[in-house]
């Protein structure tokens, strides 16, 4: 089993030399074309994952509808996805020292946004990796001062980073 990441982390995959993923920019953010009807009294966010080559082949990548998926809330409920705002990598050649960055646009019940789960499920050159698994959540940034609730997010936030930290001390000694 592996620990996830944590928004902002990048992924190596040892399978492709050099090939790496992340999940980055969770923030609030309205959609360019407008708002889908379908998510009336949602809260918009968007988020980026960028996949990046500092090997020395190029990769050709898919990261298309299906192989990203967003859950948010305690019990995991699916986000609502807006395809016709989100922006994919199909069929994309990456170069060596090059990157990639598909843009998402979802919604959800504001209460539920402050944990957020993405999974990705990148193909490279035909051949699908693993799922990886990035956690975050809107407002959870680090050192600033608020409110009980988002200081009691912010903790959460701090301890699953410091347990990663931990976890890859440990495995690097």
């Amino acid at each position: 089993m592996y620990e996830p990441n944590v928004v902002g982390d990048w992924h190596e995959y040892d399978e492709h030399a050099g090939l790496r993923v992340r999940v980055h920019r969770l923030e609030p953010a309205e959609p360019p074309r407008g708002r889908d009807d379908a998510a009336e009294g949602m809260t918009y966010f968007r988020l980026r994952v960028t996949v990046e080559n500092r090997g020395s082949r190029h990769y050709g990548i898919h990261l298309e509808d299906g192989q990203i998926d967003v859950r948010i809330g305690p019990d995991g409920e699916s986000a609502f996805l807006d395809w016709r705002n989100s922006q994919f990598i199909e069929g994309f050649d990456v170069y060596p020292l090059r990157r990639a960055t598909a843009v998402l646009y979802a919604a959800g019940p504001e209460a539920a946004l402050s944990q957020v789960d993405v999974q990705v499920q990148l193909r490279v050159e035909e051949e699908w990796t693993d799922r990886r698994l990035w956690t975050g959540g809107i407002g959870l940034n680090e050192g600033s001062a608020g409110t009980p609730a988002q200081t009691g997010r912010e903790s959460l936030a701090r301890q699953v980073s410091n347990f990663l930290r931990d976890q890859a001390e440990e495995g690097t000694a």
